[in-house]
């Protein structure tokens, strides 16, 4: 049996060693990357067994990141690694799709046994469900994310967003033609606790609809009434 792969995208260089020698000291292999932008490169093309993310990278929030491989088809588990471990920065770590979140600084001994039951949960689910951890799901759509310039591309073609509209378009665009409640809506793309009326979700779905009419692509964001939205 081949090695598990695991994504590593951290920054502050000595970690990143350290962590790099514990994992393969694990038997892991291990591809490392610095940024967010090198990282939705490196595991949009070949996602790993499980991601370790740094939410502070010096291009981009990691939580940003996240959304935007899930938004890319990624169904690889994540683990968030962040020196930020009040409640509400943990419940925007699981609702940008994290799977686990660890708080700097931590113990090596417990992020491997982390990894290693992300791995077990992956394995025992493969032959029951159609997302396998590592793979990128076919029905993906054509817009691609960037996290570090907060836009959204459709072939040679850019839309900038602000943070608000890009956390809510990747949580849209990651389950294409699902359509997602206005409260999973509010939880993806404000902070926790944040007061959102209706119609302010709303005038945010109509800017990212002019905007992705603009990327001159086929998709287009409905509207649930009564429900939310969904991208088809």
């Amino acid at each position: 049996m081949s090695p598990k792969r695991i994504g590593l995208c951290e920054d502050d260089a000595d970690l990143r060693s350290v962590l790099e020698r514990a994992l393969r000291g694990e038997g892991f292999e291990v591809r490392a990357t610095l940024t967010g932008h090198e990282a939705i490169e490196a595991f949009t093309a070949a996602p790993p067994d499980l991601l370790v993310l740094d939410v502070g990278l010096p291009d981009a929030d990691g939580r940003d990141v996240c959304q935007a491989l899930r938004g890319h088809g990624v169904t690889t588990p994540v683990i968030f690694l962040t020196a930020r471990d009040a409640l509400t920065d943990r419940l925007a770590g699981f609702h940008a799709g994290g799977d686990d979140y660890l708080a700097k600084p931590f113990a090596l001994a417990e992020l491997l046994v982390r990894v290693q039951a992300l791995l077990r949960r992956g394995d025992a689910g493969e032959a029951s469900i159609d997302d396998v951890p590592g793979e990128v799901r076919t029905h993906a759509t054509g817009v691609r994310l960037d996290p570090a310039a907060h836009a959204a591309r459709v072939g040679e073609r850019t839309a900038q967003l602000t943070p608000t509209e890009f956390r809510l378009l990747a949580a849209l665009v990651a389950r294409p033609g699902e359509v997602l409640r206005r409260r999973e809506l509010v939880a993806a793309a404000w902070p926790d606790g944040a007061i959102v009326h209706d119609n302010t979700l709303d005038a945010y779905a109509g800017r990212l609809r002019r905007k992705l009419a603009g990327l001159d692509g086929s998709q287009r964001i409905e509207t649930v009434r009564g429900v939310g939205y969904v991208l088809r």
